[in-house]
């Protein structure tokens, strides 16, 4: 279950497991970094939300900077974990492709709205939140490189160039479907994508066999 689905509004007073408790925060954190941004948000604001005064939320977190992380490094993995799972639920490689831009528009189009934490964040400024936002992005390069580079052969460099542009493509076409009112059905975007992305990577030849994949 997500932070944000532990969030249903709890009375003052109500006791919690501490994980639940937990989880319940960074359900409320997010709904109110999400509207408002790291730097409007209050702990106040938060402590509201999740329907508990600011010294329980102080005992889980110790300050907004360190509530923010905890949310940044949930979502940041559930990233990781999706493009790995597209990757990894088939062996057909144009699969594979359609697989890894569903799951980027997937992420996108949740009505949380956590990946505006992840990719369009009011942090970046600070080291802790760009390093992870970096190697998030990187992590999910390094997955498709590695079946780039066993499929084809190409050198290290020229696979992880080519994974970091089929990552780069899915993240910043899913934000501008999701940005335009989403005018198309997410399933028809993504396969619009895919199908970009497939005619481009296809154009290489699979490793040890005369035909092209």
């Amino acid at each position: 279950m997500t932070a944000i689905e532990q969030t249903e509004a709890r009375p003052r007073g109500t006791r919690l497991p501490r994980r639940a408790r937990r989880q319940q925060l960074l359900g409320a954190a997010q709904e109110v970094f999400v509207a408002q941004g790291y730097h409007s948000a209050a702990m106040d604001d938060i402590a509201e939300r999740a329907g508990v005064s600011k010294p329980v939320l102080y005992q889980h977190f110790p300050g907004k900077l360190d509530l923010y992380l905890a949310l940044l490094d949930q979502h940041c993995e559930s990233l990781l974990q999706a493009v790995r799972a597209a990757i990894a639920s088939t062996v057909d490689n144009k699969q594979r492709v359609g697989a890894t831009m569903d799951a980027y528009f997937a992420y996108v189009g949740d009505e949380g709205g956590a990946f505006r934490l992840v990719f369009e964040s009011d942090l970046t400024n600070e080291p802790a939140v760009r390093d992870r936002v970096d190697k998030v992005s990187l992590d999910c390069a390094k997955a498709v490189c590695e079946v780039i580079a066993e499929d084809t052969n190409l050198p290290a460099e020229e696979s992880m160039l080519l994974a970091v542009g089929m990552c780069g493509m899915a993240q910043i076409t899913a934000r501008y479907w999701l940005g335009s009112g989403q005018k198309l059905p997410r399933d028809a975007a993504a396969k619009l994508v895919s199908s970009l992305s497939w005619r481009g990577i296809a154009g290489f030849p699979m490793h040890g066999a005369a035909q092209q994949y």
